[in-house]
């Protein structure tokens, strides 16, 4: 019953058929000729209404060679052909959906997977079932075994074991100890745990994912539109040519014959395949692709942007040395220390964090300040204890303090400065090591096409020149605002560009590029939501695995769309020699059909290589001077 309500002309068709032969086999071939041509003309009728519509709403497709074919088959006495030709056109949304299904099995998997309930602790340590839309940060509640963690928290047993793979990709369970962060959609191993709730369900971060994931399954590509573009030039042809094999024969049945086996179905159904089938894949690797127009413009990056810290560095710097200015020095070391983490904890820098955590781990308690005013990206000033602090970048900590020293820096690291009162105090040295991926991440990039890399950070010039050199970059833009970034992305002549970022400050810029790509796993809600592309696990060797999606998908829709088309003008001609009787035609259409969409499905596999990189060869890239 649910196939009868879901294709009722699928059902309508079949029971026609049977009818029909039912009819044959008693002999009363003239009604089964009625029965079957009235049918076959009330489906080109209902057609013929649909073109109408689509045609007026400024949309040409193919159906009017589906209702040319059904009405000359039926014209020159070939009802079974024009049965089979419907149940072709209406098996066709059922074999679209199921190609969608297959092609959507990772992305419909994230979906289902959503949690709806949640089992909360209340006073007396009674558990309750609450609908997970009402649990709130500070709910203390029970993840039962093979259960999905239903919103992000704290764990508060001892210990726990936890399969990420959802997230991650990775299908290696993790183990997690008390007080260490459990993410939303995780799935809990074989014993009943206890956690504490940080974020409600919108807020965590399978919400997020799950958000993104419906956006992307609702998109549809700009390739799709070139199918339909096709599907014009496509039918003028066919029916030239079926015209031209009715002239040259003589024979009517000639025309119907050649349109039998013109109706292509594979450009109204392979490429949309294609595309959903990248996007499906890319999630099953840890990468959320919004929407099929971001799949087909990776196929086609000729710049790619990076931020420096979290992209290409860790973005975990941790603290090398402290170099006390003054002779003697006005503070100890842990006295610097502790009157820059007390500045750093009003600052939303990844560094701030950084000096907050090495304060914590001498055992430095902080002390609140009493006024404190953040500039974005350059550095924080707080008042307290009777002293006013300033600490961040070179220019901004000079611009405020006297006697101002530059810390010589060797690569990988970084400098924090600090002055209170008014005069220069010292330095925090960072040191944040570049990612182990990173050079082998922009090798590929640039053997896939994108032959100009950049970095645009915020950072000093020293700083970032070390990185630059040591993973490869071409060009270099450093100490730049928020606002700099967007304006030279815009300017970047080598178009689509892929903007590469992880911050609160990168979203203005991920925004504004053809293409923006978050580090999501660690990265701020403001870069997620205006990115194109979520990289969900700490991986950026992710980003150059989205541009071999793109690739591989554009390459496989636009593969099928051929490979249709192709085989369809092979039996036209055949057909148009009397090779293909019209029954036999509107047999072979349908597994031509099924040829091309087999085909589309290849965008869920990676290509096949013999080993990583292999199969493309890397380009000589010339190296540019940095500004």
């Amino acid at each position: 019953m649910a196939i009868a309500h879901r294709y009722p002309l699928v059902v309508a068709t079949v029971a026609c058929l049977l009818a029909v032969g039912v009819l044959l086999a008693t002999g009363a071939q003239s009604a089964a000729q009625w029965a079957a041509s009235l049918f076959a003309l009330f489906v080109a009728a209902r057609l013929a209404v649909g073109m109408v519509r689509a045609v007026a709403g400024g949309r040409w497709g193919i159906d009017l060679l589906a209702i040319t074919a059904v009405v000359s088959t039926v014209a020159v006495g070939e009802y079974i052909a024009s049965l089979i030709i419907v149940l072709m056109l209406s098996g066709g949304k059922a074999l679209e959906d199921y190609a969608q299904g297959r092609a959507q099995r990772e992305l419909t998997a994230l979906l289902d997977l959503a949690p709806q309930t949640a089992h909360r602790e209340v006073p007396g340590g009674t558990i309750e079932n609450v609908a997970v839309d009402e649990v709130q940060p500070g709910d203390v509640l029970v993840v039962r075994p093979s259960e999905v963690v239903p919103v992000d928290g704290l764990l508060a047993s001892e210990f726990a074991s936890l399969d990420e793979s959802t997230l991650t990709g990775e299908s290696l369970p993790v183990e997690r100890t008390a007080g260490d962060p459990v993410l939303s959609g995780s799935i809990n191993g074989e014993t009943a745990v206890r956690m504490k709730a940080t974020a409600a369900a919108g807020d965590s971060q399978y919400s997020r994912i799950v958000a993104l994931v419906r956006e992307a399954s609702a998109s549809r590509a700009p390739v799709v539109r070139l199918a339909d573009r096709y599907a014009v030039p496509f039918t003028v042809f066919a029916l030239l040519l079926a015209g031209a094999a009715w002239w040259v024969s003589g024979e009517p049945r000639r025309f119907a014959e050649v349109l039998v086996v013109a109706t292509p179905c594979p450009l109204l159904i392979a490429a949309p395949v294609a595309f959903v089938g990248g996007m499906s894949r890319a999630a099953k690797a840890g990468i959320i692709i919004k929407n099929g127009g971001t799949l087909e413009r990776l196929s086609r990056v000729k710049t790619v942007a990076f931020d420096k810290t979290g992209t290409l560095t860790g973005g975990r710097p941790m603290l090398a040395e402290i170099r006390l200015a003054g002779n003697p020095p006005r503070f100890h070391e842990n006295e610097l220390l502790s009157l820059a983490a007390s500045a750093e904890q009003y600052s939303s820098h990844v560094l701030a964090s950084s000096v907050m955590m090495e304060a914590e781990r001498r055992g430095i308690l902080l002390q609140p300040a009493a006024q404190a005013s953040e500039t974005a990206t350059q550095g924080v000033q707080a008042a307290f204890s009777g002293h006013t602090v300033s600490v961040g970048k070179y220019a901004f900590v000079g611009q405020q303090a006297t006697s101002m020293e530059k810390a010589a820096l060797s690569s990988g690291q970084l400098a924090v400065y600090v002055a209170v009162d008014g005069v220069y105090a010292g330095a925090l040295v960072m040191r944040d090591e570049v990612r182990p991926e990173a050079v082998s991440t922009l090798e590929r990039l640039r053997q896939m096409g994108a032959l100009d890399t950049l970095m645009l950070t915020g950072d000093a010039r020293e700083t970032a020149e070390h990185v630059a050199a040591e993973v490869g970059i071409d060009q270099l833009r450093a100490e730049c605002t928020p606002t700099d970034k967007v304006e030279m992305v815009r300017m970047i002549p080598g178009r689509p560009v892929m903007m590469v970022g992880d911050g609160v400050n990168d979203a203005p810029v991920l925004a504004a590029a053809d293409i923006g790509v978050a580090m999501g796993a660690r990265g701020s809600t403001a870069a997620s939501e205006t990115a194109d592309v979520v990289i969900m696990l700490d991986d950026l060797s992710k980003v150059a695995d989205s541009v071999e999606i793109g690739r591989r998908s554009v390459h496989v829709a636009l593969q099928s769309i051929w490979v249709g088309m192709i085989l369809s003008i092979g039996l036209m001609v055949a057909a148009f020699l009397g090779y293909i009787p019209a029954i036999a035609g509107a047999l072979l259409q349908e597994f031509v059909d099924l040829v091309t969409i087999i085909n589309a499905l290849r965008s869920l596999s990676a290509p096949h290589r013999t080993a990583r990189g292999r199969g493309f060869q890397p380009e000589a890239v010339p190296s540019k001077a940095m500004p």
